[in-house]
């Protein structure tokens, strides 16, 4: 058994076909089949079955590949802490921070990153919804701060990082808010619905809290949301964070809308599994784990 038979397997797995596997390892179908078959002849164990058009574990696979990953993992681990130990810091390390998320904890890992690596250049994105995993995905980021909605769990390391909480606010002289009982869905849809636009793109477009059929100004971040709210020129979600005075002073107030109540953001930090990690980059995943 070999690390390499193992990687072949955990590519059919994740790419659903024999092809798949053989375009993304950059290898012919026949070599990938006959890769597999000499696995499964030394260990004794069918692994896949190939009666239907895409191979399904079996369930001894089902084991046998829970274990492997496990294996890989470790292994990359280990690889990596080679790498680290004889490498020289990398260039630049790349990451893509969620808008609703402050960047004041992340800061301060990257002041005590710059200190320790002042060669290396620290790249930051705020981005919007799908923007932080298309940045991943596309090898754009090394380390993504996000939710996993969209996110292809089996090809990234995702650690549980915050969580935000996120409320629908107006200008209190803004009309729905002159009132605290539950605005209907169709009573909302004459007012204006600010939304901050996704800054994903094609498959890795999202939309979340938009109210269907009503009004919409799209702006390109949540500091341009705020002031258009202050100015009482439309309601949207807002993390309570970002709002925390305005709210306290009564310049903001909680909208009670169908559909639209407080909601959690649960965050992960998040990389690529099969990409190669760097020292600094290795150094910042270990911080924003702690």
């Amino acid at each position: 058994m070999t690390y390499e038979q193992l990687v072949v397997l955990h590519a059919i797995v994740t790419e659903g076909t024999f092809r798949g596997a053989a375009e993304r390892l950059n290898k012919s179908q026949s070599a990938i089949s006959h890769m597999l078959k000499k696995l499964e002849t030394e260990i004794d164990i069918i692994l896949l079955s190939r009666e239907e058009y895409r191979p399904v574990l079996t369930p001894g696979g089902e084991v046998f590949y829970r274990q492997a990953t496990r294996v890989m993992q470790q292994m990359k681990e280990l690889n990596t802490v080679t790498k680290n130990l004889s490498a020289k810091q990398e260039p630049e390390v790349f990451l893509a921070v969620t808008a609703t998320f402050p960047l004041k904890p992340v800061l301060e890992i990257i002041g005590t990153i710059k200190d320790q690596y002042p060669a290396t250049h620290i790249r930051l994105s705020r981005e919007s919804m799908g923007g932080p995993i298309e940045r991943l995905l596309r090898d754009n980021a090394d380390i993504i701060i996000a939710t996993l909605d969209g996110v292809p769990v089996e090809q990234v390391e995702a650690l549980p990082f915050a969580q935000v909480t996120i409320i629908p606010v107006a200008h209190p002289d803004f009309e729905p808010a002159r009132s605290s009982h539950m605005k209907t869905i169709r009573e909302m849809q004459s007012y204006t619905q600010v939304v901050v636009a996704d800054s994903g793109s094609g498959e890795f477009a999202q939309s979340r809290d938009l109210l269907p059929g009503g009004l919409r100004w799209t702006v390109s971040d949540f500091a341009a949301k705020k002031e258009i709210l202050l100015a009482n020129l439309g309601w949207g979600g807002i993390p309570t964070h970002m709002i925390d005075s305005e709210l306290a002073r009564g310049e903001l107030v909680a909208l009670n809308v169908e559909g639209y109540q407080k909601r959690q953001s649960n965050l992960f930090q998040v990389r690529k599994r099969d990409k190669d990690v760097g020292i600094v980059a290795q150094s910042i995943w270990e911080q924003l784990r702690r």
